[in-house]
């Protein structure tokens, strides 16, 4: 197996401060977060900007001010988000930030409900996403959040539009997505290509077994308030590090060592000059 990366997801765009007090919003409190999460052994942070009264943006001065907090301290993986969860901005917003310089950005190549909100990526937007993702010489990570959206991937993927070979996040248990459960994770896995690295994100309760089942199964994983705001039941994560250290102990227990954000590199054929 290659080692384990250990992604961490620190703000999202849904969670707020009334599901759990300690979540990052400013920029400098999502840069201290990255940085206690890469110190717990994560070696790529997945990054949404939030405006100071909490709501998603799309600004690329926010996304500067984390890119360059964060830079500052530690050499992690930046990835960051184009997908559009709770925004209302324009499409060509999404994928401003990629201007910041991010070594990864997420890319998610369907459309799909989420209780009583959309996220909407036609097909004229993924294509045109993946055209400015490649521009700019940037790693796409290919969020599946339903089955359909693999063979999406891949269809667009034979359009030359991704390069090879694909990264896939597989986002598990959101309510109008993919169950989370193993039998489905099995799934996703054995539908992409067989070079291709994977890493699964579940949400909620799914989040620690279904980590645990990607430790297990070879491939990576994330965590993070964006995802899951407890520690156990009924009982709230001091820190998005919390989180981190507790899989990266799981982990080592299991026999599975922990990639660093070189490591992580490697295996995610990024070229280290971007770092």
């Amino acid at each position: 197996m290659d080692k384990l990366m250990i992604t961490a997801a620190v703000t999202g765009g849904v969670t707020t401060r009334a599901n759990n007090p300690n979540l990052p919003i400013t920029p400098k409190e999502i840069a201290d977060a990255v940085y206690d999460c890469w110190l717990a052994g994560a070696s790529i942070a997945h990054i949404h900007a939030r405006e100071d009264d909490g709501t998603p943006s799309q600004r690329v001065d926010l996304y500067e001010e984390i890119v360059k907090r964060v830079r500052e301290r530690c050499d992690v993986i930046i990835n960051l988000t184009t997908t559009g969860w709770g925004q209302t901005s324009q499409e060509e917003d999404r994928w401003k930030p990629l201007a910041c310089g991010p070594e990864m950005a997420t890319f998610t190549p369907g459309s799909m409900n989420r209780k009583n909100s959309v996220m909407i990526n036609s097909p004229t937007f993924v294509r045109k996403l993946a055209a400015k993702i490649k521009e700019y010489g940037v790693k796409p990570e290919i969020e599946i959040f339903d089955f359909g959206m693999i063979g999406q991937a891949l269809k667009i993927a034979k359009e030359d539009l991704l390069d090879l070979p694909l990264h896939f996040q597989f986002v598990l248990g959101i309510e109008g997505g993919i169950p989370a459960t193993a039998k489905n994770l099995l799934h996703c896995v054995e539908s992409i290509p067989s070079e291709s690295t994977w890493s699964v994100a579940a949400v909620g309760r799914g989040q620690l077994p279904m980590d645990l089942l990607g430790i297990v199964l070879g491939g990576h994983i994330r965590t993070g308030f964006e995802d899951n705001v407890y520690w156990s039941y009924g009982k709230l994560a001091a820190s998005n590090a919390q989180l981190v250290e507790r899989l990266a102990n799981y982990a080592r227990d299991l026999g599975r060592e922990i990639a660093t954000p070189a490591e992580a590199r490697r295996i995610l054929n990024i070229d280290s000059s971007k770092g």
